[in-house]
């Protein structure tokens, strides 16, 4: 009886089903919590959900492997591999070369939907309530947490009690707010034009070619072109696809809901090919020109925080810690973050959860503040912009070191495992060792 005691099964509501959201569930539900997850899109993504590539640092690859132990070769066979990532500037003339390159990379990239497919179809399909809008939250006279939501579909109000709430909503989270109200993101001063390129019905096309023979390691390489004042992205994705970004430097536009993403006019979409034409390749233009429904994202970060707990709320992913995507770590700190506090849990159970959530803050604030001033300083040098500690960065003069600074290695803590992974894990030791 005591030891019932000691083992009381906790129950935790998600908000936000995206990816930071199911990572969350898959590692709660390992440490033997109760998981209700909160979504407010009315069903899981289908067709072709406005979305891009990303990419997964090896340790993000492992916990993910660890979350499907009867499907082992699902995210391999879902993925390509990005073995090299190369930095390359191109100059007014269109001439293009190498700046730094490193051939030991071994990231994967995945489409986003693909990777959220995979991850909420090994989920048990209960856990979901699609069609809630989180509304507030309040403490109870027991130390829960009530959930207040509305049911889209009927209008209804619900309350959900449990013992623990996570803020999985995203850089602009509501739940945050209710701690932080004065907390504004940070502009970073440009926008990125997104787009992927489905070229499935003519691999072979000329536009193809040319970009093989322009770019001869696409398929297994991570691109970043620096031109002045600029930078572009690109990368291969499975099936036949090609996830492109370009950096654009300008004002803050006016955001609409509760999103960074905006939808564009064909008129825009077409004065963005014509300046495209201005700084890039041939090619890479023909494959923004060829692109269906290309997007706009602006950019933003956020100072990092002093705490992501409050009680028994909590903070993951993008709701924890805003970041640019130039150090590719929005997706693989999220993953990280859900693997981590599912292990503090899981050490200390639900009895002990202040303690709990302690530990998930003491072990991933400090990794994750650096690696968001980092990624901001990341995106500062690509696109040309003023630094507080030096000129601003010159393909044509930088240095060796200069261009040593622009690989994805330099990221703090780039290859870091924290220790309740390696030594708390029942089956994830193995995995992460191979």
């Amino acid at each position: 009886m005591e030891e019932t005691k000691k083992k009381k099964k906790g129950k935790a509501v998600i908000v936000g089903g995206s990816i930071a959201g199911v990572s969350c569930a898959h590692s709660l539900l390992l440490a033997g919590w109760d998981v209700v997850l909160l979504e407010k899109s009315s069903g899981p993504p289908t067709g072709n959900p406005t979305g891009a590539g990303l990419g997964l640092d090896p340790l993000a690859q492992r916990i993910i492997h660890s979350w499907l132990p009867h499907n082992p070769h699902l995210l391999h066979n879902s993925t390509v591999p990005l073995t090299i990532d190369q930095n390359q500037a191109t100059d007014s003339e269109k001439v293009r070369w190498t700046l730094a390159r490193d051939e030991n990379y071994n990231f994967r990239a995945a489409h986003w939907a693909d990777l959220h497919g995979l991850l909420y179809n090994a989920l048990p399909p209960n856990i979901f309530l699609w069609g809630h809008l989180y509304l507030s939250l309040a403490i109870s006279e027991y130390k829960t947490v009530i959930v207040k939501a509305k049911v889209l579909q009927s209008n209804k109000i619900i309350d959900i009690e449990s013992d623990l709430l996570v803020a999985a909503d995203g850089c602009l989270s509501s739940i945050r707010q209710n701690f932080l109200p004065g907390l504004k993101l940070r502009y970073s001063g440009y926008c990125a034009w997104r787009g992927v390129l489905d070229f499935s019905e003519n691999k072979n096309s000329e536009i193809i070619q040319g970009m093989r023979s322009s770019y001869p390691d696409l398929g297994k390489c991570l691109y970043f072109d620096l031109a002045s004042g600029t930078h572009s992205v690109f990368y291969e994705l499975l099936n036949n696809r090609l996830n492109w970004i370009w950096y654009v430097n300008q004002a803050e536009p006016e955001l609409k809901g509760n999103s960074v993403t905006l939808k564009v006019r064909d008129d825009i979409i077409k004065n963005m090919h014509q300046e495209a034409k201005k700084v890039w390749s041939p090619e890479l233009v023909e494959v923004m020109k060829q692109t269906k429904e290309p997007f706009i994202n602006a950019i933003y970060d956020c100072d990092p925080l002093k705490q992501i707990f409050w009680g028994n709320v909590v903070l993951i992913g993008d709701a924890a810690h805003p970041t640019t995507p130039h150090g590719l770590r929005s997706t693989n700190m999220s993953i990280l973050d859900a693997a981590v506090l599912g292990k503090c849990l899981e050490k200390w159970g639900a009895e002990n959860l202040f303690s709990a959530l302690e530990e998930y803050q003491s072990i991933r604030l400090p990794v994750t503040s650096k690696q968001v001033l980092h990624a901001r300083q990341l995106g500062r040098i690509k696109q040309g912009l003023a630094l507080p500690d030096h000129e601003p960065f010159n393909p044509k003069t930088a240095s060796p070191e200069e261009c040593h600074e622009l690989q994805q290695k330099t990221m703090p803590f780039f290859a870091d495992i924290p220790t309740i992974l390696v030594d708390s894990a029942q089956c994830f030791t193995c995995i992460i060792r191979t």
